[in-house]
């Protein structure tokens, strides 16, 4: 369990699934689906549901390529996050919006994986939360020009290692969307 006190509650965050960052994303299409799947099903478990969107000079707040992309749309009283740094909890309004919704426990899913997905998720166990990624609702675009593995590369890889990442008092894992159970734990 977390060790964060009182927080029993867990939440569903959505990273970044915005026109201009999932544009030439791996299998887009596909993770945009499993996305909209485990958002319908926390929303069906009463799971609150926080979109967090990156806003930097090449996402202009505001902007077409800053918005959710149109195959996914956020409640009328879903937290919206705006974030500038890869780790959705610096200087963001996120750690006082999950408090508030006493939670300790998150699922992630988004974009991208080796960047907003990996840090967010270390973010949130350096701070106390347990953490959840969703094997196949995370994806990143292709980067190898640049040194990177392939995209399908850096998504595997990111699965084996946050499926057996640990840290003391706290749980992380994946779990594929169809596995994806927000109910509450006993």
């Amino acid at each position: 369990m977390s060790t964060l006190q009182n927080r029993p509650h867990t939440a569903l965050i959505v990273v970044d699934v915005q026109n201009g960052v999932v544009a030439k994303a791996h299998e887009r299409d596909a993770v945009v689906a499993n996305i909209g799947t485990v958002v319908e099903k926390a929303r069906q478990a009463g799971t609150p549901v926080i979109w967090v969107q990156q806003t930097d000079e090449h996402l202009a707040e505001g902007s077409d390529d800053w918005q959710i992309v149109p195959a996914l749309t956020p409640g009328a009283t879903e937290p919206r996050i705006t974030k500038e740094y890869a780790d959705s909890f610096e200087e963001t309004a996120l750690e006082t919006t999950l408090a508030g919704l006493g939670v300790g426990t998150l699922v992630v899913v988004g974009a991208q994986t080796d960047e907003c997905i990996r840090s967010t998720l270390h973010g949130a166990v350096v701070r106390g939360y347990d953490a959840i990624l969703v094997s196949d609702a995370h994806t990143t675009e292709d980067l190898s020009e640049w040194g990177a593995p392939p995209p399908d590369l850096v998504i595997a890889h990111t699965n084996l290692y946050w499926g057996d990442h640990q840290a003391p008092g706290r749980t992380a894992g994946t779990v594929a969307t169809k596995e994806v159970d927000f109910q509450p734990r006993p």
